[in-house]
């Protein structure tokens, strides 16, 4: 069996830093909860990279954009594309920001 890879952008990584500080102003259990959270989501996205919701946008760049809830921080969102050996997280942000103004029309 071939292993799956997961690719970060900067920007993904930065959000995972600036969702785990803020956590962790609160809670810092909580935080490396996340953080670990989003990796296990990471590793089973990038071996079944369908199960996302498909997002329908505007920009090509975006094409095959998929979000999937963080499990235990489900306003938390990961934004990840299909790749030949895994998947690429674009980004990981809350579910309330303006999804459209980050993403375009159509998320």
């Amino acid at each position: 069996m071939t292993a799956r890879t997961v690719t970060k952008t900067p920007r993904a990584r930065a959000d995972l830093v600036e969702i785990a500080a803020s956590i962790g102003e609160r809670n810092e259990e909580a935080a490396y909860r996340f953080l670990r959270a989003a990796g296990k989501a990471f590793l089973t996205l990038a071996e079944f990279p369908g199960m996302g919701a498909l997002r329908e946008v505007r920009n090509p760049k975006l094409a095959g954009l998929r979000s999937w809830p963080i499990t235990g921080f489900r306003n938390y969102l990961i934004f990840y594309t299909p790749t030949k050996r895994g998947i690429r997280v674009l980004r990981v942000l809350h579910g309330a920001r303006d999804l459209r103004q980050i993403f375009g029309e159509g998320v």
